[in-house]
């Protein structure tokens, strides 16, 4: 049985929802926070997640960061060496899908050699009357970055543990490459 930490990311936009997917994901889909306070920094919550057909578990660090750019000197020094990144936007505001970009590669230049496990996540389904972005478009930019694409509602608490569960199954099969590379060399 191996258990492994990874340090996951969770970036976008300010307001996209990061916080709630954090706090939805920590209670395990059974409690949604109706009142937040701006993120001012980085909190950190930790939720193990099993890998399905094995005995392992990839214990999941979620730093959910503010996406205010007056804070992002401070936030950008709690990205070093992650493992995986959770990239939020609005699916009603384009502005914050346009932002995803941005945020990919802030993250990605704090990543060892630049790779990590990451999904794109489109939240606010419960809003999609007001939907700007559409799921093929944000499909096909995910996928032209090598980026899994979910779309999630943390208000109705819809599809919230897929997209991280998807991440913890992601770093779970890049440390069984690192490991096959290394007993393949020894």
């Amino acid at each position: 049985m191996v258990r492994l930490r990874a340090k996951c990311v969770l970036a976008g936009d300010s307001t996209v929802g990061k916080s709630a997917l954090a706090h939805v994901f920590r209670s395990e889909s059974a409690h949604f926070l109706k009142n937040y306070t701006l993120t001012t920094g980085v909190e950190v919550f930790v939720n193990p997640i099993p890998i399905p057909d094995t005995s392992d578990s990839v214990e999941l660090f979620l730093f959910d960061s503010s996406g205010k750019e007056i804070f992002y000197d401070m936030v950008e020094s709690q990205w070093d060496l992650a493992g995986a990144l959770c990239l939020v936007y609005d699916i009603t505001n384009m502005d914050s899908f346009n932002s995803c970009a941005k945020w990919l590669e802030r993250t990605r230049a704090q990543a060892p050699s630049g790779q990590l496990a990451g999904v794109l996540v489109g939240n606010k389904t419960d809003l999609a009357s007001r939907r700007c972005v559409e799921s093929a478009q944000a499909q096909e930019w995910a996928a032209s970055q090598g980026l899994e694409y979910y779309e999630t509602s943390a208000k109705e608490m819809d599809n919230c543990d897929a997209p991280l569960q998807s991440l913890a199954r992601a770093f779970h099969r890049m440390y069984e490459e690192k490991l096959e590379h290394i007993r393949s060399i020894v």
